[in-house]
């Protein structure tokens, strides 16, 4: 080994050292409160508080020890691989594709509908519910939602932190149609869509002017006003105490999921009573909403409509430079993309049963805010697989009891799960900073459609 590398080397690891114990200290300052110190109270009602050394130890020590494993190893590892690449003249994005890759929506829509099958047959009946309902339904809901809110974010290019709002309109609008009217499930559905874009314009009138941090600042307003409307009109909302007793929804009328009903599902095909059944038409519902979801939003894009909103993210002086009604853009995006949302929280609420403000906080478009840019905006693809890895990877954390083993019996694994959600997300943002999928390809093309890299485009879109 010649001197010069010897040198080179040295110089990583001494850069790999120092790093990691800056990370070790950064780990430390952060993790002291949250981590290091309890809080509890004791018998005889007061607030007292303890310290966790051991755990904090093991956080800070986790910290140093990935720093320097991704700075001595990991990032030169990749960087010899991209130069390599670029010496052999090897394009970052390829037009050559697997079998895999080609048909991987088609496999991936045939898995979710033997999902539920799969469940049922592995766990029964009854065990399969937490399969369906908290890692399948769950999943789906954030996935619908995501794509609804990409339409506004990722193609026309407008940063809405209120979209939750327009999820908590559809909710509530199911939850008092259905109880004060007695009207159906297939009835209030296309209904709570229709006035949650019709609130969607509302907010669209105000922020026609306003772009960026300012449009992002009026967003985040609305989505609190909603809620505080939702927490103090009593008289219709009841408050904090919520809606309970929602209806559930029917097989088109055909078959009820109700217990007492004539027409009860189960009795009708002699199965044995379980709420699993639901549940596994409830997944095939939400399927269904999203694929609807998906089907528009690829309609639009390639519509003029589409190729407006498209130039309106790009640039909004140009886009008017060239006779683009700006006004109508910005409505119809915020309008569509709160319709999917407003179908989203009507199919929220005949899920749960229940509604409450406490179910629409602004960590709710945080979280799909940040699936939809961790998937890669303007892609399908991207989020979905984003929603799958941030939610259901969320979910599994519930399932690690074997976690106590290496941070102690007193470590509850669920409490952490929005720790480890934005750790996900600064790893993907150091490693995939324009998103899971990081190529494109454009909605316009002359003669031949080609994969553009993310890099070459603004904000990964192509």
């Amino acid at each position: 080994m010649s001197q010069a590398s010897t040198s080179e080397n040295t110089g990583l690891m001494s850069k790999a050292l120092k790093e990691a114990l800056f990370a070790g200290a950064m780990a430390f300052g952060l993790f002291l409160l949250y981590v290091g110190i309890e809080t509890y109270q004791n018998i005889n009602n007061q607030l007292v508080w303890r310290t966790r050394w051991g755990l904090l130890a093991i956080f800070v020590v986790v910290a140093a020890v990935s720093r320097f494993i991704v700075v001595a190893f990991v990032k030169p590892h990749l960087d010899k691989r991209k130069l390599a690449k670029a010496k052999a003249g090897v394009p970052e994005v390829s037009d050559e594709k697997g079998f895999f890759h080609t048909h991987f929506l088609k496999i991936a829509l045939a898995g979710m509908l033997i999902y539920p099958f799969v469940a049922v047959t592995l766990a029964g009946t009854q065990g399969s519910l937490k399969y369906v309902d908290n890692f399948g339904i769950q999943i789906l809901i954030y996935v619908m939602l995501a794509w609804g809110l990409n339409i506004v974010v990722g193609l026309a290019g407008l940063l809405d932190l209120g979209y939750v709002a327009f999820y908590a309109v559809g909710a509530y609008s199911y939850a008092l149609l259905s109880q004060h009217f007695g009207l159906s499930f297939w009835v209030l559905l296309p209904l709570s869509g229709i006035l949650a874009a019709f609130w969607g314009i509302i907010l669209g009138f105000p922020v026609l002017r306003l772009r960026g941090d300012y449009l992002a600042i009026v967003t985040l307003a609305f989505g609190e006003i909603i809620r505080l409307v939702l927490i103090n009109w009593t008289d219709v909302t009841r408050g904090t105490f919520g809606i309970s007793g929602i209806p559930k929804a029917s097989f088109f009328g055909i078959w009820s999921f109700d217990v007492g009903a004539a027409n009860n599902f189960t009795k009708a095909w002699g199965l044995s009573m379980s709420s699993a059944y639901y549940k596994i038409f409830l997944f095939y519902l939400i399927l269904a909403l999203c694929m609807l979801t998906a089907y528009v939003s690829i309609k639009l894009r390639r519509m003029p409509i589409g190729r407006a909103w498209e130039a309106l993210r790009e640039d909004e002086i140009a886009c008017r430079s060239l006779g683009i009604n700006t006004v109508t853009t910005k409505l119809t995006a915020f309008a569509i993309g709160a319709m999917f949302g407003g179908f989203a929280g009507a199919f929220f609420a005949t899920r749960q049963g229940f509604v409450s403000p406490e179910s629409f906080v602004f960590l709710e478009s945080a979280v799909i805010l940040a699936i939809v840019v961790l998937g890669g905006m303007g892609s399908l693809t991207g989020i979905a697989i984003a929603a799958v890895v941030m939610v259901g990877g969320t979910e599994l954390l519930r399932e690690m009891e074997f976690l106590k083993h290496v941070f102690g019996p007193d470590f509850t694994p669920e409490l952490y799960r929005m720790l480890l959600f934005g750790l996900a997300m600064i790893t993907v943002m150091v490693f995939k900073p324009r998103g899971l999928v990081g190529s494109r390809q454009p909605t316009a093309f002359l003669k031949e459609r080609k994969a553009v890299s993310g890099s070459f485009t603004k904000e990964g879109h192509g």
